[in-house]
């Protein structure tokens, strides 16, 4: 595909994506819901805290 290279390891396996700056521009939008796609399922495994926990620590930490 133009605009997008992949870097490959020793076993030719992708490994990354380069995503050439103009076209990176044109579909930001798109390109940033995908980003989100892909940490929310990253993040699905974590163990959540309850709101109110998490507001406490940032009161006592003087965060709020």
């Amino acid at each position: 595909m133009k605009g997008i290279s992949y870097i490959m390891d020793e076993h030719n396996k992708k490994k990354a994506v380069v995503i050439d700056y103009n076209l990176f521009k044109k579909h930001s939008e798109q390109l940033d819901d995908m980003l989100d796609i892909i940490v929310a399922e990253v993040r699905s495994e974590e163990q959540s805290l309850p709101f109110e926990k998490v507001m406490a620590h940032l009161k006592k930490k003087g965060k709020l």
